[in-house]
């Protein structure tokens, strides 16, 4: 994968599990859609309101053609609707990165690997 959207969202902590309902159905919409989905993740500790979705795509094409795939699928529409009508997402930034080859996917060393 060449680039990955991250998301951040900044949710309303009250409804965490609004919000972990609509990242789980992301687990099914997005790969159907094109997407190579890395994760969505919550809050655990420090900050309680803000979480994080990150998607990888081949290049920008493919995730312009994801998106368009994305608008069709009903699921998809559905968990969009589920979000505005619930509310738990209060602002949402998208920023596109790129990895830096050799740092990402390394496994962790066993110490007696070291």
């Amino acid at each position: 994968m060449s680039i990955t959207c991250l998301i951040r969202y900044q949710i309303d902590p009250f409804q965490r599990e609004a919000f972990k309902t609509y990242a789980e159905n992301w687990g099914r919409i997005i790969p159907r859609c094109g997407g190579h989905l890395v994760g969505y993740f919550l809050p655990h500790e420090g900050t309680n309101d803000v979480a994080w979705g990150l998607i990888a795509f081949d290049s920008l094409a493919a995730y312009e053609a994801y998106r368009a795939r994305l608008k069709t699928d009903p699921e998809g529409r559905a968990n969009f609707a589920m979000a505005q009508t619930l509310r738990f997402i209060l602002r949402e930034e998208r920023s596109f990165v790129e990895t830096v080859k050799g740092t990402f996917g390394i496994p962790a060393m066993q110490a007696h690997d070291a």
